[in-house]
């Protein structure tokens, strides 16, 4: 049998067997608007994430990588605000990485996920 075979593809997330690879969410809101701030655009990606995993019946806890991208290294004190409030301990292994520019050149943050679906 193919590796991939049993995948569930879609433009945010492919699980495949017991992982759940969630792509990059940005902070663009159903509207389309952007929140002007990166402590609102984290709400918004982390929203995001959470709806993932709930639609795959997992929470936080399932969650055991992230990666933060973010245009300005001065929001992280903003972001890890947010990731605080949100992600309960213990929080998952985390790379951040700062970037040049995201797609929109109004996003400040961009974060991408990995959950255990059998957690």
């Amino acid at each position: 049998m193919d590796r991939m075979s049993d995948a569930v593809y879609s433009m945010s997330r492919v699980a495949t067997g017991p992982t759940l690879y969630v792509a990059g969410q940005v902070p663009s809101t159903a509207d389309g608007s952007v929140p002007e701030s990166a402590a609102e655009q984290t709400g918004v990606v982390l929203g995001k994430i959470h709806a993932i995993l709930a639609e795959h019946g997992v929470e936080w806890g399932a969650v055991v990588k992230l990666t933060y991208f973010l245009r300005d290294l001065g929001d992280l004190a903003a972001v890890r605000e947010v990731l605080r409030e949100v992600i309960p301990h213990p929080r998952p292994a985390a790379t951040l990485v700062e970037v040049s520019g995201l797609i929109d050149p109004r996003y400040r943050v961009e974060i991408d996920a990995v959950a255990d679906l059998g957690a």
